[in-house]
């Protein structure tokens, strides 16, 4: 192994891999390599692993993240040394290795950050941070203002160790999401809708943050379906928040629960008339009283 930058990138991966951290060379420009002939276009099919699951077995660093490997067979093999020769960093899986990856960009997401996430390991960044919480769920961009998620089915490029004992994922780390239109998606109806509060809830006997803690539990569960079930979810998360207020004078505003219930389903595919209907039996089975959560 040589000296040069290359060798460097090749010996930091090599010392991931044996951590089992999964690994890929990036290219200048700090994005992953292009896919062969063979896999251009998804041509290939996809690897296993991959959001539409293939069955591609090329060698090579092909399909950016869903190419990062924890084998030192692989990262050392003929069909990778092309990409290292080329390298300008290394980058790594996070959600292959256990944790998600919060990506502040710039100064204002760190005090974002600072005021508003647990304290956790932090890696210094050309702009910002990495904050690195033990634990996986859905990656998704744009969670915020320059803050992105780096989890499942993504890379993060390789800054160091960084400082700091790392914590448990935390429940405003994963709600963050819940709002974001992923790639492809077509939301029917706007985003923004009117949050539950005691001004729509006075006969309701619960606290306003054990309501919108498990609102926010449940309206996880929800998005994080973003293949599938996400409608099934929602029923779920009706039933049970349902459920919850059979005891109470009312009014509790379960419609308002219903409508951002809801809202999160469209937000990850569910045509609105599914949702609805699906937050409606929900509400139905659990013995509740509900107006229609038909968004406005």
């Amino acid at each position: 192994m040589n000296d040069t930058p290359a060798g460097e990138y090749l010996r930091q991966a090599l010392e991931l891999v044996a951590r089992g951290v999964p690994v890929l060379p990036l290219r200048e420009g700090k994005g992953p390599f292009g896919n062969c002939r063979d896999c251009a276009e998804n041509r290939c099919g996809g690897r296993p692993n991959m959001k539409s699951a293939g069955a591609c077995a090329c060698p090579r660093p092909c399909h950016g993240w869903a190419a990062a490997s924890a084998s030192v067979d692989v990262v050392t093999s003929t069909a990778w040394a092309t990409a290292w020769r080329r390298a300008g960093a290394v980058a790594y899986h996070p959600g292959g290795a256990g944790v998600t990856v919060v990506d502040l960009d710039n100064a204002d997401a760190v005090a974002w950050a600072r005021e508003t996430l647990p304290v956790t390991r932090t890696v210094a960044t050309t702009r910002g941070e990495h904050w690195i919480y033990l634990g996986t769920m859905q990656s998704a961009n744009g969670v915020r203002p320059g803050v992105d998620i780096k989890s499942l089915m993504a890379y993060a490029r390789w800054l160091g160790p960084g400082e700091g004992r790392m914590i448990r994922l935390p429940e405003t780390v994963t709600s963050l999401p819940r709002y974001v239109v992923p790639a492809g998606a077509v939301a029917s109806s706007p985003v923004s809708r009117t949050e539950w509060s005691r001004e729509v809830a006075s006969g309701c006997r619960h606290t306003e943050r054990y309501v919108r803690t498990g609102l926010d539990k449940g309206i996880g569960m929800v998005t994080s379906h973003r293949e599938q079930g996400a409608a099934s979810q929602a029923f779920g998360v009706a039933r049970f928040l349902g459920s919850l207020h059979q005891e109470c004078p009312g009014p509790c505003g379960l419609e308002t629960l219903g409508g951002e219930i809801v809202a999160a389903a469209v937000m990850v595919g569910v045509p609105e008339s599914y949702a609805v209907r699906a937050v409606d039996r929900g509400f139905a089975e659990a013995g509740v009283s509900v107006p229609s959560t038909q968004m406005a």
